[in-house]
């Protein structure tokens, strides 16, 4: 599937881009990236998929979410120009999941409505089978509105492989499983509690493996932990502001990225529309806002870093565009490069 004979522009790299089929987005788009300027070229499109809004490939199988309320993942093929379906989407058995993930032969799958996460077992040929396990999160804060219920946002491996940590915006708080990789049930081992009302949506791990970095999506503000892979456990260190002291309207963080060097992170702003820049400590313990920059659209729901680590991408979900930015590589900060088309875009990734 996709191996031999794949199609590819002349870098060797090809985006692929989630986006809501419910508010006019296509689907999901295959582009060519051109290595020197960071430019996206559409190169096809499937649009067989309700609401493909989160995307992960495993292999030469690209895996989508379809954010419903009956909850689904869908495999493609990417050998061609444009994604193929593998079969039928596979029910996840939660509603509406947000993010997913592949580790140990798995695909998981942050469940957001029903507040769980969900490991389905992926088959020799890389599509999904029946889900072996659903683990429901428990707990509420103090946003009613937003935090009457679990909202099961993220869901990633660590770096070791070990464990597998899942984000839940309605809980604030992030959950540690142990996954048994043989049956995929997952076991949780702990679960960290976080300033309450912050409403954290996603982390990101700093190249060491030893600090953590959890965007808060109530709160326009950075959550940095200390992570420790041995034991799994995560300890939050303090928070620093994503947006300007004085910043005015309401701003809603998406999306955190780490520099592969660990010298810098950037953080996706919606509300505000902007991308934060922040420099990290030598070690990872610290981050501090150094800039902002326009995101190039409205309302930023996904940021990407491309596998060189020169090209940053925004997914502007409400301005229907996906905006490209070369990297200072001395300051960290994103300068435009350009734009193309993707109506109601909601994710970024690479292949």
């Amino acid at each position: 599937m996709g191996g031999t004979g794949t199609v590819r522009g002349p870098s060797g790299v090809r985006a692929y881009i989630g986006s809501f089929t419910s508010a006019g987005g296509r689907g999901v788009l295959a582009a060519d990236v051109d290595g020197t300027t960071g430019e996206l070229t559409v190169t096809g499109g499937s649009d067989a998929v309700a609401d493909p809004s989160f995307l992960a490939l495993a292999g030469s199988v690209l895996h989508a979410v379809s954010e419903t309320e009956a909850g689904a993942v869908a495999a493609f093929d990417i050998a061609g120009p444009a994604p193929l379906p593998l079969g039928a989407p596979v029910p996840v058995d939660g509603a509406a999941p947000t993010h997913l993930a592949v580790a140990a032969g798995h695909l998981f799958t942050a469940n957001y409505t029903s507040g769980s996460v969900t490991a389905l077992p992926l088959a020799e040929d890389g599509t999904a089978r029946p889900a072996t396990t659903v683990l429901r999160h428990e707990g509420s804060g103090p946003v009613e509105a937003r935090q009457s219920l679990p909202h099961a946002h993220q869901v990633l491996p660590d770096p070791s492989g070990r464990w597998i940590v899942s984000v839940d915006l309605g809980t604030d708080s992030v959950r540690v499983c142990a996954l048994d990789p043989a049956t995929g049930a997952l076991t949780l081992h702990g679960e960290t509690a976080l300033r309450p009302g912050t409403g954290p949506r996603h982390l990101a791990f700093h190249p060491s493996g030893a600090y953590a970095y959890v965007l808060n999506e109530l709160e326009p503000t950075l959550t940095v932990c200390r992570w420790d892979a041995g034991t799994g456990v995560l300890e939050p260190l303090g928070e620093t502001p994503v947006v300007p002291e004085g910043t005015t309207g309401p701003s809603y963080p998406s999306e955190v990225v780490v520099a592969p060097d660990g010298r810098f992170l950037w953080a996706a702003v919606r509300g505000d529309d902007t991308l934060a820049v922040l420099a990290l400590g030598a070690d990872g313990a610290e981050a501090a806002l150094v800039a902002t920059v326009p995101c190039g659209g409205t309302w930023p729901r996904d940021l990407t870093l491309a596998p060189s680590g020169r090209h940053l991408y925004a997914a502007n979900e409400r301005s229907g565009d996906v905006t490209w930015f070369s990297l200072d590589p001395e300051t960290g900060i994103p300068v435009r490069g350009g734009a193309i088309e993707a109506p109601a875009a909601s994710c970024v990734v690479f292949g």
